[in-house]
């Protein structure tokens, strides 16, 4: 029988209902890594003889794509594919899906917690509560302030829309600015140069750039208002961490939250290490509402995709 790769850490330990939906299609569904991010080595060993991949956040190498003789379909439960080997699934004729805005929800959440967070300490005194002292830190309210988001897609929408309620004025970039929307007065889009200016608090929402460079690379850290707050639930490459530390250090930035690192579990902790980090480990898209829809928008691309293929 055929067979449909799934290796989303939600879905592969415990599986999820609506997998169910794949093996009354007549699949089987083999789980290479239950519970953790496979490795190339893993998926070598799996691909040859998969009809399907519903796929994570892990690395599909032009080497495992070389070895998908059957495959006919990737589909992404989120909507993020630069982890793809995008020209070799081309080469091949394997068709790339995406569940568009599926986890939209828990990420734009979990980035506005995060800033709130950062604001008011919550993890700093938190910490020291429980170890039996009695530290406070002075916070910092929302009401007036700036908030910057890179990307206004989706998410970037869903944020700007939490921070207009929160009272504070809202600047976007995008590559592909959508002019419709226009949720208040308080509202505009402007480049990215003057969002970094004026921000007084910035959130990422944006895919890597084609070249790899960080969006926010030492320059434009520099350029940043000092005690400025960075909330990147995105991709950890948009940042550069080199300068990011710098700054932290120095007190020209005031907190950096991150969710999404480049290898997970993330080898080299000293970003997570630093007093003034709130490090999340990819749990934007990680409630039980994102990975429902997703797991059915996911599920219901790779079997329509199928189909079409007459499998």
């Amino acid at each position: 029988m055929e067979y449909i790769i799934v290796t989303p850490r939600s879905l592969s330990v415990g599986g999820h209902p609506l997998l169910e939906k794949i093996r009354k299609a007549g699949f089987d569904i083999l789980f290479p890594s239950p519970g953790a991010q496979p490795t190339e080595a893993q998926l070598l060993a799996a691909i040859p003889g998969a009809i399907g991949y519903l796929a994570g956040v892990e690395r599909i190498s032009a080497s495992v794509l070389g070895q998908a003789s059957k495959l006919r379909v990737i589909s992404r439960n989120g909507t993020g594919v630069d982890n793809i080997d995008l020209a070799a699934a081309k080469a091949r004729g394997i068709e790339i899906r995406r569940a568009e805005g599926a986890n939209a929800r828990g990420v734009a959440e979990l980035a506005f917690g995060q800033l709130l967070a950062a604001l008011r300490n919550l993890p700093a005194s938190d910490a020291s509560l429980k170890a039996g002292g009695w530290s406070r830190r002075k916070g910092r309210e929302l009401e007036g302030k700036t908030l910057g988001i890179v990307g206004c897609g989706k998410i970037g929408k869903l944020v700007a829309r939490f921070a207009l309620a929160f009272d504070m004025d809202v600047i976007a970039y995008d590559l592909f600015p959508d002019t419709k929307f226009k949720p208040s007065e308080r509202f505009r889009f402007a480049s990215l140069d003057e969002l970094v200016a004026k921000a007084d608090f910035l959130s990422l929402h944006c895919p890597p750039a084609p070249d790899g460079k960080p969006v926010l690379g030492a320059a434009e850290i520099a350029a940043m208002k000092r005690g400025a707050v960075v909330v990147n639930t995105a991709r950890q490459g948009l940042v550069d961490e080199a300068a990011m530390l710098a700054a932290l250090d120095k007190g020209r930035i005031a907190a950096y939250a991150l969710d999404a690192f480049d290898k997970e579990p993330p080898e080299d902790r000293a970003i997570i290490a630093n007093p003034n980090v709130i490090a999340t480990p990819h749990i934007g898209g990680f409630t039980e509402e994102s990975i429902d829809r997703a797991t059915e928008v996911a599920v219901d691309n790779l079997l329509d995709s199928l189909a079409a293929a007459g499998r």
